[in-house]
């Protein structure tokens, strides 16, 4: 956004307009300049809105009440149940069905679920008009808030709750747990019910609980992500000192630093905080800064091919999925993909096997893969070729030595390495965070685990699990990443490390004062600068004549 305002302050002849449902537009106003604003009506009907009388314990039960309750009167119109993930859309389905066959005489129903891991085709279900009698019940995530508009809808149930992703800059960990929703988000769920005719909105949370309790807008995505991306582009755009740049909600400092530490440690920045050639190369990529390191030491090593295959598949969600009551057929056609050594290398075998198949879609609806999903990633691999082609990268396939793949996903990765602890068990040698394999990793319940481990990120939801996890070498670690790792040889003593260590930080400090007296040179020159544009004034004195310039005789 800032970088936006950068460009609209120095174009007067771009007029750029933002639009949204739920944002605080006083804000966006005043960071713009005191812009004007406008506000425009949308065509909705009026919506009586249902507070709980008590706070409920179980929203499951208390949403499936309040369908069966809806269900049960003598009225026309759809419902739709807003909850805060898969697990609980699928239990709520579930209990709703069950409880409706044990009532004797009770109007069919049909139950229809969204989500964003569902098949396509399951999702258009709740776009097609069901037949006269028969009542439709959408149970959604929040992609229904705005992202989608069902027709029909006049009864909303609201559990007042969303799953959100924030990430924890000290342990470099991503918590995906269950949060209260914002009033806006409150506001917008209620509005669906009156899209095609006067609904009625169900909030099972009080009315105290929504004054009080909840928030008024959603805690911007920029204080609760990883900045690395952010970081990289500004410095990127020529800002020098990040921790007092304008930012129109200013993220934690702790998030600000360690993206800074990160790029540090992949070369993107030098000791002083520049961007390297390395770093202004990686900012080319519309990519995390791991994923564009990977992508770049990939020419070198002579495995690109490989690799933008597999940056390519990292850049989309899950591509596989398990439908309801085939999880054991879907989790077996699964197996059969996996190379035991590397998740990474799993998502490459599996994008080969596709193109074997002439990237066939009904391939891929046998072996339960997002087609949709898969074909993204085949315009997403293209945009990034094209890109390595513009830098004059080589794109060469290293054939079946998928070791040097490994070695390259290392490269990118080693400052997230893990050290195996107990089964399936390991241990962040950085943090020492515990991290766990997932189920539906390559590298769960093999006979034999690997001692060191990378993985993309992690994510906390039941345990602290390894999303994408490669196996490696240890001898890779320390070679990729020296300043965390060393192999301790025998009968070599540490005198040679300690020298190493102190040139090291001999060379930090040198590069350090040379930026500070740069930055001396800079602030003179630009004191001068301003000084030169600053008009001379001559003081004049009452009753004296100021001298003029004898006029010239002739042109």
């Amino acid at each position: 956004m800032m970088t936006i305002k950068m460009i609209v302050a120095r174009r007067h002849d771009l007029k750029l307009i933002v639009t949204s449902a739920t944002m605080d537009s006083t804000k966006f106003a005043t960071f713009f300049g005191n812009v004007p604003t406008y506000t425009i009506p949308g065509r909705t009907f009026p919506v009586d809105v249902f507070f709980s009388k008590n706070s409920c314990e179980d929203y499951v039960d208390a949403a499936v009440k309040q369908a069966l309750q809806i269900h049960l009167q003598p009225t026309e119109g759809d419902m739709l149940i807003f909850m805060p993930g898969q697990e609980d859309i699928e239990v709520t389905c579930e209990v709703l069905a069950d409880r409706l066959a044990e009532i004797d005489n009770a109007p069919q129903l049909s139950i229809l679920p969204i989500y964003s891991q569902l098949p396509s085709d399951l999702q258009a279900k709740i776009f097609q008009r069901s037949p006269e009698g028969l009542r439709k019940c959408v149970v959604a995530t929040n992609i229904a808030e705005t992202s989608l508009t069902v027709d029909g809808i006049i009864y909303v149930i609201d559990s007042g709750y969303c799953k959100l992703k924030v990430y924890n800059p000290r342990i470099g960990m991503d918590a995906l747990q269950i949060y209260p929703i914002s009033q806006a988000n409150a506001n917008q769920r209620s509005g669906r019910a009156g899209r095609t005719g006067p609904g009625q909105a169900f909030r099972l949370y009080t009315e105290r609980q929504y004054k009080d309790d909840l928030l008024s807008l959603t805690v911007p995505e920029i204080q609760r992500t990883n900045l690395a991306n952010t970081v990289l582009l500004l410095k990127s755009l020529g800002v020098v000192d990040l921790l007092q740049f304008h930012f129109m909600d200013p993220p934690p400092q702790d998030n600000i630093l360690n993206s800074l530490y990160q790029l540090w440690i992949l070369g993107a920045l030098d000791h002083t905080g520049g961007l390297t050639p390395l770093g202004r190369q990686m900012a080319e990529f519309p990519l995390d800064p791991p994923q564009c390191q990977m992508l770049i030491v990939s020419c070198q090593m002579e495995c690109s091919s490989e690799v933008l295959i597999i940056v390519s598949m990292l850049s989309v969600p899950s591509i596989f999925y398990r439908p309801k009551g085939r999880e054991e057929e879907a989790d077996g056609v699964r197996e059969k993909f996996q190379v035991p050594e590397s998740d990474h290398l799993t998502y490459l075998n599996v994008y080969n096997q596709w193109k074997q198949n002439n990237y066939s879609s009904n391939w891929a609806n046998e072996h339960f893969i997002h087609i949709k999903a898969l074909r993204k990633v085949r315009e997403v691999r293209q945009q990034l070729k094209d890109i390595l082609v513009q830098q004059r990268l080589i794109v060469k396939s290293c054939g079946t030595n998928w070791d040097v793949v490994r070695k390259c996903i290392c490269s990118a990765y080693f400052y997230q390495a893990a050290r195996l602890k107990g089964i399936g068990e390991y241990v962040n040698l950085r943090t020492g965070m515990p991290c766990h394999l997932h189920p539906t990793s390559a590298l769960y319940g093999l006979g034999t685990t690997p001692d060191y481990v990378v993985y993309h990120e992690l994510v906390m939801t039941a345990k602290e699990y390894m999303q994408c996890a490669t196996a490696v070498d240890g001898q890779w670690l320390a070679e990729l990443g020296p300043m965390f790792f060393s192999v301790k040889e025998t009968g070599r003593s540490g005198r040679a490390k300690k020298k190493q260590a102190a040139e090291h930080l001999q060379e930090m400090e040198t590069q350090m004062q040379m930026a500070q007296k740069l930055m001396e040179e800079q602030k003179i020159q630009a004191a001068q600068r301003e000084e030169a544009m600053i008009p001379k004034q001559e003081i004049l004195t009452p009753g004296a004549t100021p001298r003029r310039t004898p006029a010239r005789i002739g042109l």
